[in-house]
């Protein structure tokens, strides 16, 4: 490659009519359509999450959880049986096969507090209960939204795609994980989302897999469960405090040989890790740390295919503006870049990064961008790259092509519109983004529209 150019609630599914998307100077034409459809947090959204009291030591009878097991082992079994009882009528129903979770938390604190394992069913499964909790995992907000061409795309006529989207959502404690929708877009910018069941289940550790800091960790959802009522929490301690900002594309290993990477940032609530998700299934998962220089920032964005025998991702190794990166392997990134943004209008004075990954289409590479102006204003640009040489700037935007509005400047960070990912649909651009950290909208355009903007 050359040098760089571096200057140059669910709602009903309707349509609202387009939006302008700038506060300051109009844009000559208006880019989006914003679909009156929004998703939003719902504390009903519960799944069962191990409850941790601490357990200091294993010595059943010194150690927090070892009291509390001592003194369910001492209550007279009919009493054991009417105190798991009650717990099922409140919560058999909320959960997705609660017996069986209670069972295998059960075998968890046996294991660590040496306990008998010759107990009744009962008991077992009532010690298990004392060591779970409900989770409210979409309680606080949903948002910053990724979408890729789902696995399957059978039986479908006149351009039609089907999607996976992925979601931040975030619940008690501002823990973040990876929840996803379903759904079909078509060519002319309807969709649709696939319903939700009515329960959700934690993504679940490989039997043979145990987490590691350090290295891969494989885990699955559970097989009789959707992919859109399965839920992906921190595994590890670097994770602890979130799994924040999925950008997932769709990578060619070439000859249509698919594999779905996602990059997104573990918090363990003071420092930050990039990380790679993968997938060729969206049944089974890995999680791999980035390891190299480049893993130390936010925001990465992987191009769908190689070049020349590389990968190649877009991010901000600054902190302010954007590089482009290159590696021989998808999990080391030691190369520092080359310099390929920096903020030129007042609209990304602040900073400038990626939304998603670059995405192909006739003209070059189109790269959604989000820039940070006065009074920490969040709006989406893009910029095109030449699609033989990505280092080449073709053209950017002046002025953001969709910006917080009326409603959508209130949530609970204001005056945010944020992606982690759009996806082509014949010529149409179909982008769900995230509403002032709070909720989803859904946007789409003709290509040529958003191009028409860029100079």
């Amino acid at each position: 490659m050359s040098s760089a150019a571096p200057n140059h609630t669910d709602a009903h599914n309707g349509l609202a009519a387009p939006i302008a998307d700038y506060a300051g100077p109009p844009l000559s034409d208006k880019v989006f359509t914003i679909h009156a459809r929004r998703l939003s947090a719902n504390p009903a959204r519960v799944v069962i999450r191990p409850f941790h009291l601490g357990w200091q030591g294993t010595n059943t009878s010194s150690s927090r959880g070892g009291k509390l097991v001592s003194d369910v082992m001492g209550l007279p079994e009919i009493v054991v049986e009417s105190e798991y009882a009650a717990i099922l009528e409140d919560f058999s129903e909320r959960h997705w096969q609660t017996e069986r979770v209670f069972e295998e938390r059960f075998v968890e604190v046996a294991n660590t507090l040496n306990l008998p394992l010759d107990l009744s069913p009962a008991r077992k499964r009532l010690i298990g209960a004392y060591f779970c909790h409900e989770y409210s995992y979409a309680a606080a907000a949903l948002m910053n939204p990724s979408v890729v061409p789902h696995p399957d795309q059978s039986g479908l006529r006149g351009g039609a795609m089907r999607f996976i989207m992925s979601v931040r959502a975030v619940g008690e404690g501002h823990i973040s994980s990876i929840a996803f929708r379903e759904g079909i877009v078509h060519p002319d910018g309807s969709f649709r989302l696939w319903p939700q069941p009515g329960v959700a289940t934690a993504a679940q550790l490989s039997s043979d897999a145990a987490p590691s800091d350090d290295g891969e960790v494989r885990f699955q959802r559970h097989p009789e469960c959707t992919l859109s009522g399965s839920v992906v929490f921190p595994m590890t301690e670097r994770q602890r405090n979130g799994l924040e900002d999925l950008r997932l594309v769709r990578f060619d290993h070439g000859n249509k040989d698919y594999e779905w990477v996602g990059t997104y940032t573990a918090y363990d609530g003071r420092e930050i890790r990039s990380e790679i998700l993968r997938t060729r299934d969206f049944r089974n998962f890995t999680m791999t740390p980035v390891e190299g220089r480049a893993g130390r920032n936010k925001g990465l964005g992987l191009f769908p295919q190689k070049f020349g025998g590389s990968y190649y991702m877009i991010g901000r190794q600054d902190g302010k503006n954007l590089y482009l990166l290159s590696s021989r392997t998808m999990d080391h990134w030691d190369d520092d870049g080359v310099l390929l943004l920096e903020p030129k209008f007042p609209w990304e004075f602040i900073q400038i990064g990626n939304c998603g990954a670059p995405i192909l289409c006739d003209e070059g590479w189109l790269v959604l961008t989000h820039g940070v102006g006065a009074m920490r204003k969040y709006a989406i640009g893009a910029v095109l790259l030449d699609r033989d040489n990505p280092t080449k700037v073709l053209a950017r935007s002046e002025r953001p092509i969709l910006a917080a509005k009326d409603n959508d400047r209130e949530g609970y960070v204001p005056n945010v519109v944020y992606t982690c990912g759009a996806m082509m649909v014949g010529d149409t651009l179909f982008m769900p983004y995230g509403i002032s950290d709070s909720a989803i909208g859904f946007a789409t355009a003709p290509i040529g529209d958003v191009l028409s903007h860029l100079s």
